[in-house]
């Protein structure tokens, strides 16, 4: 009897240690990730202490070299990782473990795997380039909350020159190799990067930003705000602007040699880089044929649909495509180029917003402490962005911020519901945030350590969308009911034109002639595949939703299936099916 005891003690005492050093792993590991990126650790605060002083005067390099030091990492951790797949069956992971086991196995491996594709990535663009990227990561992340903080602001902006001119040398390397964007990328990214240094150094973002922030730090005083903000113009002026003008100049030089071609599938390899990156952001084998498929039969599904609720409004002239433009154009803000208007449409959103956070208590368990801004992307982006969604800082000094790009086309009131659901509540901020919030899980999970997971994050989005509607929130509102079915009728558009450029040769105009606007076009060029992700993973969330329908009938509760999504986190579709068929097995018994 003593020694049956012993040994459970002993099998107990053993699962508990191998246990720990699991999450001790997960923890070490991810030390080590976050502490080569001072722009992940800035972002999150992820250290402490002289560390973490450190990290925030430095800006992550923009090199090749640094890349692969990354992929090195990521061979180095899924090599430790796998030694927890030999633990011995009598203390086996928990659940919950083996869950973020598995899921930074698949994270880091597609690190591993992007390695033949690093030269397929313009460093230099107008959607995610080290231009736009250096001005989103001190504007909108860095931590700007004491004097100090401000201090290490200046030290990393005095950095943004170098990591410029490593982008600008990457660039030259890729043109010696043929790997040049189209032309008409290199103009829109011209032209944005021109206005971006266009103004005075006083009124650039770095500067404006910085200072408006400093305001804000009732410590400072107004002498030493001065002061700091000179240094700032004095940075913009002498280091950055220069900086700017060489990689616009380099950019320029290459136009010669550019075309329009617009297809990844045009470069050497490039069938192959565009399989690896559909992997990547759809977290599926799916080819580019299937998804083609796809988004033709839904195409034609929400068509039908709208078709039927325009015919009702007595709006019966033109396609389904004209349909949307005229109405797009009926519920235009007046005077959409005016600042009156420009200023309404983002207290517009606040109204949806708060309306969105007390509707969404109904469908709800789970709901962020951290709250939601939001505000207008700087003028010097708005030709090129489109809407997006930075995640609250771990420990609450920043909110979830969501970014709405005020040009002229997006100046209406059409589809503005679902914009706003979709970047906050209870779309990206709830997923987001909550994942964020989430202390149950590895920190890595928390602060998307790995790189974001397209698929469930904006499959959610879209969800969140399309939720809204299933839940009555347009009863009463035909053109808002429109304004979400044009925005998952967009999300379908895109799984054909992205695979239609990318894949099958289809030029820029055959795609924008399809019914996407020419900034998005752009985006997935420069992007591919990443527009595939969202309805991918809508579908996938709806599926997984009616096979817990069908299995569970009257046990089914849509706000636990809600808590098992949320609770997941960010993982592959593969992972994410898995949790709810743990949900399922669970209810049942």
């Amino acid at each position: 009897m003593i020694n049956r005891i012993l040994s459970l003690v002993f099998l107990l005492s053993t699962g508990w240690a191998q246990a720990q050093s699991i999450d001790g792993f997960f923890r070490d590991f991810t030390d080590e990730w976050v502490r080569q990126s001072p722009n992940a650790a800035t972002a999150n605060r992820y250290f402490t202490g002289e560390e973490q002083d450190r990290l925030e005067r430095q800006l992550t390099p923009e090199t090749v070299a640094f890349e692969r030091q990354r992929i090195q990492l990521a061979r180095k951790g899924l090599v430790e990782l796998a030694k927890f797949d030999k633990i011995d069956k009598s203390a086996p992971l928990t659940a919950a473990q083996r869950n973020s086991a598995d899921l930074m196995r698949w994270q880091l491996d597609s690190v591993v795997r992007s390695e033949p594709f690093l030269e397929y990535n313009f460093p230099l663009q107008q959607m995610n380039g080290v231009n736009v990227n250096l001005i989103e990561s001190l504007t909108v992340r860095h931590p700007l909350a004491t004097e100090r903080d401000a201090e290490n602001y200046l030290a990393a902006l005095s950095q943004v020159s170098a990591r410029m001119n490593e982008a600008i040398t990457r660039a030259k390397s890729l043109e010696t190799q043929n790997v040049i964007p189209p032309r008409f990328i290199l103009q829109a990214t011209v032209k944005q990067m021109q206005s971006f240094a266009d103004p005075a150094p006083a009124q650039n973002p770095f500067v404006t930003v910085f200072a408006q922030k400093l305001e804000n730090i009732s410590a400072i005083s107004a002498d030493k705000r001065k002061d700091l903000r000179a240094q700032a113009e004095n940075i913009v002026a002498e280091q950055v602007y220069p900086a700017w003008k060489i990689a616009i100049a380099t950019l320029e030089s290459q136009l010669p040699r550019s075309t329009d071609e617009a297809g990844i599938s045009r470069l050497k390899g490039g069938a192959e880089a565009y399989k690896f990156y559909l992997r990547q952001f759809t977290t599926t084998d799916l080819t580019a044929g299937q998804i083609h498929s796809i988004g033709l039969r839904e195409v034609d599904r929400i068509e039908k649909q709208m078709d039927a609720i325009f015919r009702k409004m007595g709006r019966t002239e033109g396609s389904v495509k004209d349909r949307i433009e005229k109405l797009k154009l009926d519920m235009q803000y007046p005077n959409p180029r005016s600042e009156e208007s420009r200023a309404q449409i983002m207290r517009d959103i606040e109204v949806i917003l708060g309306d969105a956070e007390k509707r969404s208590a109904l469908l709800f368990d789970m709901r962020p402490k951290s709250p939601v801004v939001a505000l207008p992307f700087p003028t010097f982006r708005e030709s090129n962005a489109a809407a997006n969604y930075n995640s609250p800082a771990p420990d609450g000094s920043r909110p979830g911020t969501f970014q709405y790009p005020r040009r002229i086309e997006n100046m209406t009131k059409f589809g503005l519901r679902s914009i706003v659901y979709h970047e906050t509540v209870p779309g990206h901020h709830f997923h987001i945030a909550l994942q964020v919030e989430n202390r149950n899980l590895p920190r890595f999970q928390q602060i998307r350590a790995f790189g974001g997971l397209s698929a469930i994050t904006e499959g959610w989005g879209l969800y969140a969308e399309r939720l809204a509607a299933e839940s009555g929130w347009y009863d009463g509102d035909p053109e808002g009911l429109l304004g979400q079915l044009n925005y998952e009728l967009f999300r379908a558009r895109r799984l054909v034109v992205d695979t239609g450029m990318h894949a099958m040769h289809w030029t820029r105009q055959q795609a924008i002639d399809y019914g996407i606007e020419a900034s998005e076009i752009e985006r997935y060029v420069v992007y591919p595949g990443q527009a595939c992700s969202y309805m991918i993973g809508e579908l996938k969330i709806i599926e997984l939703r009616e096979k817990a329908k069908r299995e569970l009938g009257d046990r089914f509760s849509l706000r636990e299936y809600h808590n098992v999504i949320l609770n997941a986190g960010a993982v592959p579709l593969e992972l994410l099916e898995r949790q709810v068929d743990a949900y399922i097995a669970r209810t049942k018994h």
